[in-house]
């Protein structure tokens, strides 16, 4: 199909006319749960014709193909017939479908995808066109659906700007390099946590495709993905994401990380690979804290991931996680339990520091990725500072960060060694006891110099004062402690 490329701008132009979408969000959720059935659809096609006694858990005047698609004689519901259907029939149905525990997956999602979506269009006409561009998507064509899920990722960049409390869409060339630096093997189980709409499960298949050569490899490799996604409409893009990358079974759930008592999590629960940019700035409600160990309950969101994370990886599992400069030089009570864990009993051999402006311009803070595995503890961790490459000044949305820009670290990852530029470390070795006993588990080690203040956005600022706050009270009370012990009392 020719017209590809133009096929976000064709719906968007019918939707400026419609006076029930209002801004880009529901623009791009409208098409979303259009999408999902449509791409649902083609999935039933393939799976009626791999079984004979499959049957849809959509009721039939409700499927796709039976409302959205033009009859024979080429006639097609619309106006406010098509309206009353979609808000009367299709969307009450959807939502209160019977799931049964024992249901398949790939049954079941069609429910928890409808849950929360909505119709915003008001007009029955400019529906009926929308639905007639989608429907021209061809997805029995394995080029056309492989040049689809190039679209679907422009539309996934675009709604992240949208996004807001430190949720953003994690360039595509920072998951792929995470997914080739842990070098997947078939038979792996990979998890994230916080999946938003399966940026790092799809980078994460695309490493692992190459490996798969038999049917028994086919298999493995349809179950080697774990998601949990909190919020409804992520989830939906993540589900549509999965089956448009050909999961039948999009091992994908609609719930909280954070609301299960992490002491709970038994070796079934484990996983060998995990993936994942945890939401940072974002508050939990306050029984959060009361799933997690007294000293490692925080308040900050990407603590009590990185918790989960340690408690969820196997033995010979390893990790690779985005992570904020506040978790590195943050030294209050929470974050220090959570280094001395994470440094007694995982072995963080890599740190790479990225450049400021990745996740320009959903947010200015500073991130990391931190490289470790389950097997042993930490002797030594690397420290190595990503420069902004040649000829940029920052990354934006028409500059984003690419694969290639990543060259240096893979240069430098299997030929490691200590560099300096201008005076300042650009790569470190330090061992665990540096790291521990004389910098006091602050892993802010080989950051940017600040050549020139950096001016961040006021929300930014804040998270990052009282985190800087919160650390200096922490510093404070440290040594408060040591003079109160010398000088032979008791402190308070």
């Amino acid at each position: 199909m020719g017209n590809l490329s133009t096929f976000v701008k064709r719906i968007r132009d019918i939707m400026r006319n419609d006076a029930g979408i209002n801004g880009d969000a529901q623009r791009i959720e409208q098409i979303a749960w259009m999408l999902f059935l449509k791409v649902y659809d083609a999935k039933e096609q393939d799976w009626e014709f791999d079984d004979d006694e499959y049957t849809s858990v959509i009721p039939e005047e409700c499927r796709w193909r039976n409302w959205a698609v033009a009859d024979s004689s080429g006639q097609s519901m619309t106006g406010d017939t098509l309206l009353n259907f979609v808000n009367n029939t299709l969307f009450p149905t959807l939502k209160n479908l019977t799931v049964t525990p024992d249901m398949p997956i790939k049954k079941s999602i069609v429910k928890t995808t409808f849950e929360d979506a909505n119709n915003y269009m008001k007009d029955g006409v400019l529906l009926r066109q929308v639905i007639n561009i989608i429907d021209e998507l061809d997805l029995s064509d394995t080029q056309e659906v492989h040049a689809f899920g190039e679209i679907y990722e422009s539309i996934l960049r675009e709604l992240q700007s949208a996004g807001s409390s430190g949720e953003f869409y994690t360039p595509r060339a920072v998951t792929e390099f995470m997914a080739e630096m842990i070098k997947p093997e078939i038979g792996e189980r990979m998890a994230d946590f916080a999946c938003g709409t399966g940026g790092f499960i799809t980078s994460w298949l695309k490493a692992l495709a190459p490996q798969v050569h038999t049917t028994e490899d086919q298999r493995a490799y349809d179950h080697s993905i774990y998601g949990i996604e909190k919020k409804q409409f992520p989830y939906m893009l993540c589900i549509t994401n999965m089956l448009l990358h050909g999961m039948d079974v999009p091992q994908i759930y609609h719930d909280n990380s954070l609301m299960k008592d992490v002491l709970d999590y038994t070796e079934k629960d484990k996983f060998d690979v995990i993936l994942m940019n945890p939401p940072y700035g974002g508050s939990e409600k306050a029984d959060v804290k009361s799933h997690f160990p007294s000293d490692l309950a925080s308040s900050e969101t990407a603590d009590l991931f990185m918790s989960v994370i340690m408690y969820r990886l196997k033995k010979t599992g390893r990790a690779a996680v985005i992570l904020p400069d506040g978790f590195l030089f943050g030294t209050d009570n929470a974050k220090i339990a959570i280094k001395k864990k994470l440094l007694k009993e995982f072995n963080l051999h890599t740190v790479i520091r990225l450049p400021g402006s990745v996740f320009a311009p959903y947010t200015s803070i500073t991130t990391n990725i931190l490289f470790f595995s389950a097997d042993k503890p930490t002797e030594e961790t690397w420290f190595y500072r990503l420069d902004m490459p040649e000829g940029y000044k920052h990354f934006s949305k028409t500059k984003p960060m690419k694969s290639e820009h990543f060259d240096p670290v893979r240069e430098w990852w299997n030929d490691r060694r200590e560099l300096t530029v201008d005076g300042f470390s650009k790569s470190k070795k330090y061992t665990v006891a540096q790291l521990t006993e004389e910098l006091g588990y602050n892993l802010d080690q080989c950051g940017f110099p600040h050549e020139e203040e950096e001016i961040l956005d006021p929300m930014d600022l804040m998270q990052r004062y009282q985190e800087e706050r919160a650390s200096l009270n922490a510093e404070i009370d440290r040594v408060l402690e040591e003079i109160t012990a010398k000088l032979g009392g008791v402190s308070q």
